[in-house]
């Protein structure tokens, strides 16, 4: 189905399920964005890269971009703002929520003209979305899913672990394997410092494909990051699952990332003047024809306990 049709089928999905006539859902330049109350929200998305290949890429990690909109807001949507928070009535993190649909949407929508490439698109969750909805988690997303013509063993759902959610960590455990039971990839994300006996509880427990460390933004001592990074290897991808290092630094990581046993790396490309946010790719990359089968492969094995595809 064109993409346009597309936008119009959720934009009709959306009336249906709000009861309003508001079209969040638009195309800008060939890419998806959508309007939530006072927010237009749009994706780039940032190849991730096999270690030891870098220019063959298995997926791409979605990251949402957040402008201020001028046009005239949806009056549920922005109600339910998530700048406004949950109003009475509302289940408990509602707004979180309809946020994270209408952003995954917005996604899989731009993901929509590589997805031939049979490739991976990695996906963040608020863990506030596992915790509010009850049961049957990725049921409401599988549905677009299917409408795009994908199946969910493209997605890979990604949680930043996070030590305030992490108490948490039985419901949120039962959250993700709803989603691994409808075929659902899992990525654990950890910031670095962040992996205590709680963390590595949870790791063994959720079974991921996927072990993951976000490279800090700022600076830092090159031997400061190493400790990390050689502690996360040693207390983290030793657990299972196989590693990728986020927000990577090009020309200071890759190295790191393959001495301490990551398979993966999502980096940046520098941009090209007038590059389109929806595209992160500012030069040419050898695309992987079959990812699934690469990153199970004996060419990237994985860890004990490691990936097996899911369809």
């Amino acid at each position: 189905m064109p993409l346009q049709q597309l936008v119009e089928y959720f934009n009709d999905r959306l009336e249906q399920e709000h009861k309003n006539t508001s079209r969040a859902f638009t195309l800008q330049d060939g890419a998806a964005q959508a309007l939530f109350g006072p927010l237009r929200i749009g994706s780039r998305l940032k190849p991730v890269r096999c270690v030891d290949a870098l220019e063959i890429t298995v997926g791409s990690y979605a990251q949402l971009t957040v402008n201020v909109s001028e046009e005239q807001l949806p009056p549920l949507l922005a109600e339910n703002s998530p700048l406004a928070g949950d109003i009475g009535g509302n289940p408990p993190y509602q707004s979180v929520i309809d946020f994270d649909r209408l952003a995954r949407t917005v996604h899989m929508l731009n993901f929509l003209p590589q997805a031939h490439l049979e490739e991976l698109l990695f996906l963040d969750v608020d863990p506030r979305h596992i915790l509010g909805v009850k049961s049957d988690h990725g049921a409401y997303f599988e549905e677009i899913i299917h409408k795009c013509g994908l199946h969910t063993g493209n997605i890979v759902i990604v949680l930043t672990v996070d030590q305030d959610y992490l108490r948490l960590y039985p419901i949120l455990l039962k959250g993700l394997e709803n989603y691994q039971r409808r075929g659902y990839r899992l990525a654990l994300k950890f910031t670095a410092g962040s992996l205590d006996k709680t963390s590595q509880t949870f790791i063994n427990r959720a079974a991921a494909d996927f072990i993951g460390l976000q490279a800090p933004d700022h600076e830092q001592r090159g031997d400061e990051f190493e400790e990390q990074a050689q502690e996360f290897a040693r207390f983290g991808l030793a657990l299972g699952g196989q590693g990728v290092l986020f927000n990577a630094n090009p020309t200071r990581h890759i190295e790191l990332a393959r001495r301490h046993g990551f398979q993966f790396v999502q980096y940046d490309e520098p941009k090209h003047d007038g590059q389109q946010h929806h595209d992160s790719q500012s030069e040419p990359v050898k695309k992987n024809p079959s990812p699934t089968r690469q990153i199970n492969s004996a060419v990237y094995p994985a860890h004990a306990g490691g990936v097996t595809a899911k369809h």
